[in-house]
């Protein structure tokens, strides 16, 4: 039987990332990384897909695909209202948030945007897979301490699910049977706390809440953040703002980077101030984790740590000092996204299951 040929996206705020599966087999994979100056005047997303765009489509030409051989185009799925996770065919309702950036502005809308292109041009159908607004939290996690407020969840849904999938696969355990925190870290650092299948609290890593990371802030004071705003110090409109807020701090405010692998270099060189801000993200990514266990009541199966930054032994050695009283401790460098995206196509293009709907 001849298996779907698939092409499968992956837009991150660093990265992008291009896959061709036949079935589940990957034929070709290529990741290009985007530095702060590449992208430092780039906010919208028409610039970014500028951008993005012509080095996929300029490394399948090199590598001879043939762009009519593809069965369906897929993609990461980007800031919408919330949704139950699945696969979902790209429509022009989604097709209009995402490129208005209506529930946010984050470079995963072009998983949607682009993945709807190619596709249109080529004729196939086009998908995205488990976006990061699935929301299944309770009621009780989205209190935020102000109504106006909410906490709401924008993370890695995607690879979260696919990694708490992949350990309950490797020790023969029903992932709906399961408690697990999965601590994802690239660009942006998201911890979940995975319960019977459910991912029922998680921080929103998008919009600054929980450790800092490569280019975020993490938690501020709410008062430091008003006076900020209001010092003219760091621009004069929300845009100016949010840029400098989503790209502007973490590592790379501390070091000047937001390569962790040039920032684990440093480290390793004797860089005391590199050392002291790599090791402050470890603490707070600890503390997140630590929070998890708390919404578990401390009854935690394991620990997953996955996502770029997991590439690095010293960072993960740093954050297990922390946690691993809590549950025994994994590490899955990288991510499993771009399988997950092929998974999902191919199991509606089988009719294993129904094609979702957003309206």
């Amino acid at each position: 039987m001849e298996e779907y040929k698939i092409l499968a996206m992956n837009f991150g705020s660093t990265s992008t990332k291009v896959a061709v599966y036949e079935g589940e087999t990957q034929l070709m994979v290529k990741v290009f990384h985007h530095n702060a100056e590449d992208l430092e005047n780039v906010s919208t997303m028409e610039q970014n897909a500028a951008i993005r765009k012509p080095l996929i489509l300029s490394y399948l030409q090199e590598q001879g695909v043939d762009m009519r051989e593809f069965d369906a185009i897929v993609g990461r799925g980007g800031l919408m209202k919330p949704l139950q996770g699945g696969t979902y065919a790209v429509n022009e309702k989604m097709l209009e948030d995402l490129r208005n950036c209506t529930y946010g502005t984050h470079v995963c809308n072009l998983g949607g945007i682009l993945a709807a292109e190619i596709g249109q041009e080529i004729g196939k159908p086009a998908y995205v897979v488990d976006p990061p607004v699935i929301d299944e939290m309770s009621e009780l996690a989205k209190l935020s301490g102000s109504p106006d407020f909410p906490r709401r969840p924008l993370f890695h849904a995607l690879n979260q699910r696919a990694i708490a999938k992949r350990y309950a696969a490797e020790y023969g355990l029903p992932y709906d049977s399961l408690r697990l925190i999965v601590c994802h870290m690239g660009g942006g650092v998201t911890v979940g706390v995975h319960m019977y299948g459910k991912i029922v609290d998680v921080n929103n890593g998008l919009e600054g809440e929980g450790a800092y990371t490569a280019e975020r802030p993490g938690t501020l004071p709410v008062l430091d953040v008003l006076r900020a705003a209001f010092s003219g110090k760091y621009g004069s409109t929300y845009e100016e703002l949010r840029h400098f807020f989503t790209f502007q701090c973490g590592l790379a405010a501390y070091t000047g980077t937001n390569n962790g692998v040039e920032v684990s270099r440093r480290v390793r060189e004797g860089d005391r101030q590199a050392e002291l801000a790599y090791r402050g993200m470890a603490y707070q990514i600890a503390k997140e984790i630590g929070a998890a266990g708390a919404v578990l009541q401390g009854e935690v199966d394991a620990i997953l740590l996955t996502g770029g930054f997991a590439n690095d032994s010293m960072l993960m050695e740093w954050i297990e000092e922390y946690v691993n009283y809590l549950a025994p401790v994994f590490v899955y460098p990288g991510e499993d996204e771009m399988l997950a995206l092929a998974q999902g196509a191919i199991r509606v293009l089988k009719g294993q299951e129904e094609v979702q709907v957003y309206a």
